[in-house]
């Protein structure tokens, strides 16, 4: 409790003659950008008269670097995935996060107690636990759609063409799941070139009906305009399609990857200090709880899973659509930060290869 008391007096202290302050957040936009507007970045405006502007990438994680290497840092503050944020964080790309900062849970329990499992690291805290799984369009199989991985890579049984994310993250681990290997030794089977292998084999089969996505708006929108019939996605994205719009879209939870997105200060930003007030108000209990009444992410906070309730729409629960919720971890996938810092310029290199051949 003293900690929030402090954060409340630092924020109120520096709003005092703040006119001149900005926060600028380089985040992933569409519905996920929403979410983040409406939880946290009007709430500190109205609470610090820090004016907050957020800018949307594909992956915030690309210009970061360039930003940083370049010397020329225009956002403050960026949200990227988890692995992203341990290997720029062990290059010296990002500011240091002192979790001193990070306010304690509302329910009193200290913030490295109440984050989940590594989700504080030496640069960046978490917000939300998000998935790539897939989803389909319902009005394309009207006898049932596929129900697991491996349909997902069944062309014939399935038909239509698929959309999958345009790199090697995710798309190996679900190729593999789909060929059977077991969810717990996916990464093991990874770390050998005979299992990598293996993973561009059952990519092979799809190949050729195949629509790559880059940025998280895209699956859906290839699903309602039907260049897909399936595709992997952000699971807060179909969830904002299927029940904000209407979409007939299908969620398929079987051999989903789930991992944290976070946010973290680039090195040399221009406003350091104000930029870690900003992930300090962001990350407390009730800002990741308001988070999840606008799209289907979990709070990576402890405390704030009591207080998720219903979608902004007043009647929908959220906790069946979380990629946490015990019915759709039955066939998951963690995903592996410390494979993905160490592998992720490999594995991508020869996946750029294996689309030009």
């Amino acid at each position: 409790m003293k900690k929030l008391l402090i954060l409340s007096t630092a924020l109120s202290t520096f709003a005092f003659g703040a006119s001149a302050q900005e926060v600028v957040l380089m985040s992933w936009g569409g519905a996920y950008g929403k979410s983040q507007t409406e939880a946290y970045l009007k709430p500190f405006t109205a609470e610090t008269g820090i004016k907050t502007t957020m800018v949307d990438a594909d992956n915030p994680a690309t210009p970061v670097k360039a930003m940083v290497e370049a010397n020329n840092v225009t956002v403050d503050v960026v949200d990227i995935e988890y692995a992203d944020a341990i290997r720029l964080c062990d290059e010296g790309l990002l500011e240091t996060l002192d979790p001193a900062i990070l306010p304690d849970g509302a329910d009193g329990t200290p913030a490295m107690d109440d984050f989940l499992p590594g989700a504080v690291t030496d640069c960046s805290a978490a917000t939300i636990v998000f998935s790539t799984m897939y989803a389909y369009d319902t009005t394309k199989f009207p006898n049932g759609g596929p129900k697991t991985m491996a349909d997902f890579f069944d062309i014939q049984k399935f038909p239509g063409k698929r959309g999958l994310r345009k790199g090697a993250k995710a798309n190996l681990e679900m190729a593999l799941m789909a060929d059977g290997v077991p969810a717990a030794d996916v990464y093991a089977t990874l770390e050998t070139d005979a299992g990598v292998d293996k993973a561009f084999a059952m990519l092979d089969k799809i190949k050729a009906d195949t629509v790559w996505w880059e940025a998280g708006a895209q699956p859906p929108q290839l699903l309602a305009d039907g260049e897909v019939s399936m595709s992997t996605a952000y699971n807060g994205r179909i969830f904002a399609a299927a029940v904000a719009e209407g979409k007939p879209f299908e969620s398929v939870w079987d051999g989903q990857v789930y991992e944290y997105d976070v946010l973290a200060v680039p090195k040399g930003a221009k406003n350091k200090d104000v930029a870690m007030q900003f992930i300090a108000y962001a990350t407390g209990t009730q800002r990741l709880a308001d988070q999840a009444k606008y799209i289907a992410y979990g709070p990576a906070r402890k405390s704030s899973g009591p207080l998720v309730g219903l979608y902004e729409d007043g009647k929908t629960e959220m906790a069946p659509y979380m990629p946490t919720s015990a019915a759709n971890l039955t066939n998951a996938l963690a995903s592996d930060f410390e494979f993905w810092a160490d592998h992720d310029t490999q594995l991508n290199e020869r996946f750029n290869s294996w689309l030009l051949n």
